[in-house]
């Protein structure tokens, strides 16, 4: 079974920062990518940025020079620096990992439950 928890939304104005965090827990043979993905109201869930195994990061193009994604491969864990937040990036934050159980198991995309941020004066 993998868990994963996400941490560090909240409240900030714009132009503020807030740095989420998620921590996969349970066995993985492999990961592929870890990543980020947001919803808001109304709206489908959409990707905000990925890291793959090889360092490799892909952005939603309106956080592109904002926003930051790096990970700890040896803990699982994908952190998402954003900064010049704005009202537009307001939405549940859902952690997500691509990889696989076993050698033998298809790929597969695990979610977490979300954390919510929320950009406004």
């Amino acid at each position: 079974q993998v868990q994963l928890v996400e941490s560090g939304g909240g409240l900030v104005q714009p132009g503020g920062s807030l740095r989420l965090s998620c921590v996969a827990s349970g066995y993985l043979f492999s990961i592929n990518s870890m990543g980020w993905y947001r919803q808001a109201p109304g709206k489908q869930r959409e990707l905000v940025a990925t890291i793959t195994n090889g360092g490799n990061t892909r952005y939603e193009d309106s956080v592109k020079g904002r926003f930051t994604i790096s990970r700890d491969g040896a803990r699982n864990t994908v952190y998402l620096q954003m900064n010049s937040l704005e009202p537009e990036d307001t939405a549940a934050y859902y952690c997500n990992v691509n990889g696989r159980r076993t050698i033998s198991s298809a790929i597969y995309n695990y979610w977490g439950q979300g954390t919510q941020v929320t950009v406004s004066s």
